[in-house]
């Protein structure tokens, strides 16, 4: 692959990329009511991907051992109290995930 093509290509995906993410503010510009299915997405979704995203931090666990699900279980927990108490995702999923860090690096 030649050098012209390579920023060829870099150049279309950042123009599809922007496309992409200005088009709902063109379609979407103020004077016309968003539609109820695209309101209820809106809704949904967050939830439906933090949930996707559980199950998928949570389906290696194995129960053979401590090591194979006391450290998962235990960020999680914490991942959900400190939300609980301060209502910060992006908090709660830092410290949740330093916490894991150290759990598997330093004690099991």
């Amino acid at each position: 692959m030649t050098e012209l093509q390579i920023w060829t290509m870099a150049a279309v995906i950042a123009l599809v990329t922007a496309a992409l993410r200005f088009l709902p503010f063109v379609v979407f510009n103020g004077k016309r009511k968003t539609p109820a299915t695209v309101e209820k997405l809106g809704r949904l979704l967050p939830c439906a991907v933090m949930g996707m995203l559980v199950v998928y931090c949570l389906k290696g666990m194995h129960f053979s051992a401590l090591s194979g699900f006391l450290p998962t279980c235990i960020a999680g927990l914490v991942v959900a109290l400190l939300y609980l108490w301060k209502r910060s995702t992006l908090l709660s999923i830092i410290v949740g995930t330093l916490c894991y860090m150290v759990l598997v690096q330093q004690i099991f």
